[in-house]
């Protein structure tokens, strides 16, 4: 199983070989970080948390558990299977080049939400009619429930928040892939918002980059290593008092 972390953009069209148009959706997926790994024996299951984005500042607790792999803005879990969790290690990099053309896969992300709406956009009511007293009742919903039952039936079409849930879109193809940009171009429309966050899975085997060195950690170790030999190459070359004062007087019978 392979999967990224992505960020939606706008949806624009490429052309087949044929010349047929296709309508696509760009997105630009990672470099993500695998920040942690879970396991049976501890957590109870068996998946693995990427770390994609850039943010300013973290909280104590975040920078606990990142440990100088960067400042990752969100944190995500995939399930995977025991055996593909002892081929992967933290620090490790996952990039767009592990899709290719062709590729089926599927996408979650989190649809536009529509704030509190009423029967007839919520669930489709063709509403009452406008005369022969239905003064007013034009997109009523009309009667819930029996009189005898005394509750409203669990389940029953009513106005309420419409939107903002979690959708995943199965058997979408990957059209183009783009490792230059980080980009990966979708055929069909995603789940979501522009800069929506997207989770994309699919089929096969999950290529792994290097392990990642992120460059302020490398940065520090390498300030902190001068600082070091500035201190040790001073130490060595401090003047005790009775040295100085011999040196003293030596000039002193010169003079």
């Amino acid at each position: 199983m392979k999967f990224i972390l992505a960020e939606k953009k706008e949806m624009t069209q490429k052309f087949a070989p044929d010349g047929t148009v296709i309508p696509v959706t760009k997105v630009v997926a990672g470099p993500c970080v695998i920040t942690q790994l879970k396991s049976e024996t501890p957590d109870g299951y068996t998946a693995v948390q990427l770390g994609f984005g850039a943010k300013k500042k973290l909280n104590k607790s975040a920078k606990g558990h990142l440990k100088n792999l960067g400042n990752p803005r969100y944190l995500k879990e995939f399930r995977i299977s025991e055996a593909e969790g002892k081929k992967l290690a933290l620090g490790q990099k996952i990039t767009v080049s592990t899709f290719a053309v062709g590729d089926m896969v599927k996408v979650s992300g989190t649809t536009k939400g529509k704030g509190f709406q009423g029967v007839v956009r919520r669930h489709g009511f063709h509403g009452s009619p406008a005369t022969h007293g239905h003064k007013d009742q034009l997109r009523m919903p009309g009667s819930i429930s029996a009189g005898g039952v005394q509750h409203v039936f669990k389940g029953t079409r009513m106005g309420g928040h419409m939107g903002d849930a979690t959708v995943t879109v199965k058997n979408l193809e990957i059209i183009e892939v783009d490792p230059k940009n980080n980009e990966i171009f979708i055929k069909g429309a995603l789940p979501g918002s522009k800069s929506n966050l997207l989770l994309i899975s699919g089929a096969g085997d999950l290529i792994i980059e290097e392990l990642a060195q992120p460059e302020a950690s490398a940065k520090i170790e390498e300030k902190q290593e001068n600082i070091s030999e500035v201190k040790s190459e001073a130490k060595s070359e401090e003047i005790s008092p009775a040295e100085k004062t011999n040196e003293d007087n030596k000039e002193a019978e010169n003079k």
